[in-house]
């Protein structure tokens, strides 16, 4: 279920939390999957993709403002039914005992929280996603000048197939001065963001085991900083958003001015952006399934298309018939044809696959240098020894 009203108390648990915090990421690769799919009958939308850090900030900017905006809660949280809640730190004096106690005392999220909120859900991933992408980027360029050197040569193959360079010259001095900023930039990136990333993953670490122990209320640092709480949503919660959700789109619609025909085309346009709103998460709940579905559907096709062809084994070759001139086979299978006792120490001939007693089938194929019931020729090399008699 999407929504957990209730339950153990009010503190969420940590796999809730886990979820909620892991749900922007499904919905990006959903939606990366499903534009490039597109993308391969209509080109236009990989101009999407060359800029797919900005569609999903700019479309989780307008999800999470609307989220927070109705339901005091970000996108993700609210599929959990989980609500924020802004945490106050209240002292109580005993008289009698002259000791004072503090108790948390949970309120609705202020005007700036929501707006901080915003930032730390969107605006700070975007910039550690830019951030990301440029060390990436400066890391394989200094890869690729370790191995054809530091200068700004371009090497590349000419009309006659031979092996060619190019140097890159500057063209004004203004564009070397702003060349020489952006490699000083991407050198003090590359430098700084590796200990910051490290620093963050630490961090969200810690606080992540300090909520699963207990320990902590705050499950992100960012949670910290803006002094909010994660709880769960009750069923008169669910019900007092729902109402005023309703009330503000009808203070907004009555705000609508002007001529009665622009009234109704505003009516409109607003009604098909609840709309959206509205169905905007069962949607991308069912493009995330989606994408799911067909990330498993493919890699079983690859897996089927680069497994190795099994074939049924072979039929086993008819037996070796005995020949007319060698010795008979007894009606018991455990007595040796050439003594026609029990089998003592069994042992075959691997040309023709009957067992003897390894003695006499020693000193017979010594002998003769071959098998005694098919007369096939054979060496003492191919006689093996039986661990198990048949």
């Amino acid at each position: 279920m999407l929504f957990q009203v209730g339950g153990q108390g009010a503190r969420p648990t940590f796999f809730e939390m886990a979820a909620a915090l892991q749900l922007p990421a499904s919905l990006r690769a959903a939606l990366t999957y499903s534009i490039g799919v597109l993308a391969l009958r209509r080109p236009f939308l990989h101009k999407v993709l060359d800029y797919d850090d900005e569609f999903f900030s700019l479309l989780m900017m307008v999800l999470e403002t609307h989220s927070l905006r109705t339901t005091d809660a970000s996108f993700s949280e609210s599929l959990y039914g989980l609500r924020r809640r802004a945490v106050r730190i209240v002292q109580r004096k005993n008289v009698s005992k002259m000791d004072s106690t503090s108790s948390l005392h949970h309120s609705g999220l202020g005007k700036h929280q929501k707006v901080l909120s915003v930032v730390f859900l969107v605006v700070l991933p975007y910039f550690k996603s830019k951030l990301h992408s440029i060390y990436n980027k400066e890391r394989e360029a200094r890869l690729q000048a370790s191995l054809w050197g530091n200068d700004d040569t371009n090497y590349f193959i000419n009309e006659g197939g031979e092996f060619s360079h190019e140097r890159q010259e500057p063209s004004t001095a203004e564009a070397s001065s702003m060349a020489g900023l952006k490699k000083r930039m991407k050198a003090i990136v590359t430098a700084c963001y590796p200990w910051l990333h490290a620093t963050n993953e630490g961090l969200s670490f810690g606080y992540q085991l300090l909520y699963l122990l207990d320990a902590t209320g705050f499950y992100t640092p960012g949670l910290h900083l803006l002094g909010v709480h994660v709880c769960r949503a009750t069923g008169q919660e669910l019900m007092d958003s729902s109402s005023r959700i309703s009330k503000m789109r009808n203070r907004e619609i009555e705000r609508l001015r002007g001529p009665p025909w622009l009234k109704a085309l505003q009516r409109v346009l607003l009604t098909c952006m609840y709309a959206s709103l509205d169905y905007a998460q069962s949607g991308l709940i069912a493009a995330v399934f989606f994408f799911k579905m067909m990330e498993w559907w493919y890699q079983s096709a690859e897996e089927r298309m680069s497994a190795p062809t099994v074939y049924p084994p072979p039929p086993p070759p008819p037996p070796p018939k005995v020949a007319e001139d060698g010795i008979p086979l007894p009606p018991d299978r455990t007595l040796c044809p050439l003594c026609t006792q029990k089998r003592v120490n069994p042992s075959v001939v691997t040309v023709s696959g009957f067992a003897f007693c390894y003695p006499c089938i020693f000193k017979y194929v010594s002998q003769y240098k071959r098998c005694p019931v098919t007369l096939m020729p054979a060496t003492v090399d191919q006689i093996r020894r039986l661990f198990h008699d048949l």
